[in-house]
Order: C-alpha cells, then sequence, then structure tokens
C-alpha cells in the first residue's frame, strides 16, 4: 500500500518506520529536515511537500500537534490533493469538534476519515506497540485497521466520528490524576519510613495498582524501566499532558460534566510547566511532593 505520513515528530517518526517495516510504501512528510533525514534512514520516501507526498496514495496518515493545524494541512494540501479513493487517517490528539470539523469536510469533498489517537507513548510508537482509539464509520474502520495494525498491538472501534478522541482525552485524564496520586503516595510512603521498593511490591499487588504503577513508575530504580530512570526524559512530556487535560476540560465544559480530579491535576501539572518543566516527562512531577 502506498502511505503518505504527514508528522514525524517524536511520534510519528516511530510509527512511519513501522509502516515500512511491514511492506508499506511510505511517502513522509515534515517540516523538520532532520525529521525528513531520519525517516529517509528508515526507508520512506520524503517530500518537502505534503501535496507531493499525497499524489497516489492509498491512504493519507498525519501525526501532528494540535487541531488547528490538522485543520490546515487536510483542508489546504491533503483534501482535493490526495486521491478522492484514499483513506484518510488522522492519529494526532484533538478536540472532538475540529475532529468532526475535518472530517465533515472530507466526506463533502468525497473521502473516508478517520479519527484514530494513540495511546502508549514514544516507546510503543518505536516498538510498534501502540494502541489505537478509531472514530468514523464502521467501513471506514474496516479500511483503517490494517493499516494501523502495522502500528500497534490493538485497534479499537470507538464509535462514530469524533468518538477516537473522546476516548482518548478521557483516558489521558485518568492517566494525568493516576500518576498524581502514585506520585502522592510514593512521597507519603517514603515519609512514612517505608522502603520504596517494598512499598512497591506490596502496592503492585493490591487494590493500589494501576498502569502508572506498575508501568511506568514514577521512582527511579523501581518497577520496570521507566523514564524516571533517564532523569525524566524521553516519554511523554508534561507540556503533552498538560494539553491532554486541557482539551479534557473543554470538553468536559461543553457537556456540563463534573471532573474535579481532572480539574486538579491541570492545576497541578500548569504549574509544573509553568516551572519549567514541560519537557519533562510526566512523571516528574513526583518532584514537587
Amino acid at each position: 500500500m502506498k502511505i503518505a505520513f504527514i508528522g514525524l515528530g517524536n511520534m510519528g517518526g516511530g510509527m512511519a518506520a513501522n509502516l515500512v517495516r511491514a511492506g508499506h510504501e511510505v511517502h513522509a512528510f515534515d517540516l523538520s529536515a532532520e525529521a525528513l533525514a531520519r525517516a529517509g534512514e528508515n526507508g520512506c520516501a520524503t517530500h518537502t511537500s505534503i501535496r507531493d507526498a499525497v499524489q497516489g496514495a492509498d491512504a493519507v496518515v498525519s501525526m501532528l500537534p494540535n487541531g488547528a493545524i490538522v485543520k490546515s494541512v487536510f483542508e489546504a494540501d491533503v483534501i482535493g490533493h490526495a486521491p478522492q479513493t484514499a483513506l484518510l487517517l488522522d492519529c494526532s490528539t484533538i478536540d472532538v469538534e475540529s475532529a468532526r470539523s475535518v472530517a465533515s469536510d472530507a466526506a463533502a469533498a468525497g473521502y473516508a476519515m478517520v479519527d484514530a489517537p494513540v495511546s502508549g507513548g514514544i516507546a510503543a510508537a518505536n516498538a510498534g506497540t501502540l494502541t489505537f482509539m478509531v472514530g468514523g464509520s464502521a467501513e471506514a474502520f474496516v479500511r483503517a485497521e490494517p493499516v494501523l495494525s502495522a502500528m500497534g498491538k490493538a485497534v479499537i472501534h470507538a464509535g462514530d466520528t469524533g468518538a477516537g478522541q473522546a476516548a482518548k482525552i478521557c483516558n489521558n485524564m485518568i492517566l494525568g490524576a493516576t500518576m498524581v496520586a502514585t506520585c502522592e503516595a510514593f512521597a507519603l510512603a517514603e515519609k512514612l519510613g517505608l522502603d520504596l521498593q517494598t512499598f512497591y511490591d506490596i502496592s503492585s499487588q493490591a487494590s493500589g495498582q494501576s498502569w502508572s504503577m506498575t508501568s511506568y513508575c514514577p521512582v527511579p530504580g523501581v518497577g520496570p524501566a521507566s523514564p524516571a530512570d533517564n532523569d525524566y526524559q524521553g516519554g511523554f512530556a508534561t507540556a503533552l499532558m498538560l494539553k491532554d487535560l486541557k482539551l479534557a476540560l473543554a470538553a468536559a465544559a461543553q457537556v456540563g460534566a463534573q471532573v474535579p480530579m481532572g480539574t486538579r491535576a491541570e492545576e497541578l501539572y500548569a504549574a509544573f510547566a509553568a516551572a519549567g518543566q514541560g519537557g519533562a516527562d510526566f512523571s516528574a512531577i513526583i518532584k514537587t511532593l
């Protein structure tokens, strides 16, 4: 399959490389010459314009920073320039309304499109073990599944257009809040005189267990390897967690949902980012406790 891939950052670069490994012909675009060079080393054909990259594509995959950029890219350079038969897959994490707006524009021009945000972080993007939450028609999902499966371990149809984004922001609100609670618990355990490895051994087998505890422990040297073991570098940046929490709070406000834990997590991550820690992994918030 000929696939255009737009956006080769920390996540997109690994995702595009996995499509190549799966046997696809990948035509890549990014504004960064360095990112394009890495994509070329990974077997992608590289382009300096989106319109060139999408020519003759069977599918177009994007991984971009925000909804405004997604709308601009698709409206200016994909819709009307990629073949009308191409499936459009946006894997960015953006607001639900932007996802629906772009998909509506695509449908009006005769394209099928899905929103397919991911969970798993940089390591999973590189390893091809992401989880995709997909919004779109049943027909579009059937077409999208083989493309996404080349980059992930799980591809789940969340519902109609926008449902993938809804699932992603709800999931990451859980992640942000549980990471703060996990960090609080480790800080308290230490002050109460508990050995942190012993506390991990207990809580990871008890009702306090969570993904933040057992897969992404915020304490260096405890549990499986995580960004905490690399001075909180790599992984999922605080600025990105804050972005996702803001998307969740905005969505909650639109539908009148009460999200006090999500609200408090957003406040804590906003303060952490404002203190110059936006580039640190989000588990580094343990330093504030």
